[in-house]
């Protein structure tokens, strides 16, 4: 009897030892929902960020990671360029994700996907990029050489209309010119990471 007892309390212990040294393979993805705005305009690099996990992560059919966990980061880098020079860009790097009960772990992972459309994407590094200039640009520019010949036209007919045209262009490129891209993560904005790296959820593992 006594061995039974005793062969139960082993068990027992491996199987709490095997709960509590769980590990997620590189390429676990997390879905979450990002609690508070990033810019390019008013973020800077070292901000931190927070989302909350708003799918359970799985693992063997059970779940590692709950609903309402929290993964928390900082922001590593954003730029707002001029609309000629690319796209606005943010980078985040997870660092820690929060379970309900106040475990901390340590995270490494990369953002792969957003919510957010309308030209946006992430590129390979896990960089969200916004859009850069387009056709509305095009037609602004338009608009603006337009006007200067309409203007020009009327004070001096012919020459009016190319010396109108030439300063409606150069004033309306050196607008456009000046106007930077900006960029948006939206509190609310949905995020898809992937684990780069294991994530072992251990007690070596657990913060405070």
């Amino acid at each position: 009897m006594k061995k039974l007892v005793l062969l139960s309390v082993v068990l027992l212990a491996v199987s709490a030892v095997a709960q509590n040294n769980l590990s997620l393979p590189a390429g676990t993805s997390m879905k979450v929902k990002l609690e508070n705005a990033l810019t390019t305009f008013s973020s800077k690099s070292g901000d931190p960020f927070s989302a909350r996990v708003t799918e359970a992560v799985m693992l063997d059919g059970k779940p590692v990671i709950p609903v309402g966990a929290t993964v928390q980061g900082r922001v590593t880098k954003t730029t707002e360029p001029r609309r000629i020079a690319g796209k606005p860009t943010i980078a985040i790097f997870p660092e820690t994700v929060v379970l309900p009960n106040g475990e901390h772990y340590m995270l490494n992972a990369t953002l792969v996907d957003t919510s957010v459309r309308n030209g946006t994407d992430v590129n390979d590094e896990g960089q969200f990029k916004g859009k850069g200039h387009d056709g509305k640009d095009m037609t602004e520019i338009g608009m603006g050489t337009g006007g200067g010949m309409l203007v020009g036209g009327l004070i001096g007919g012919g020459k009016g209309v190319l010396i109108g045209g030439a300063v409606g262009a150069t004033a309306t490129v050196a607008h456009w010119l000046g106007k930077k891209n900006s960029a948006m993560l939206p509190a609310g904005t949905e995020l898809v990471m992937e684990l780069s790296r294991p994530l072992a959820m251990t007690a070596a593992t657990v913060g405070q």
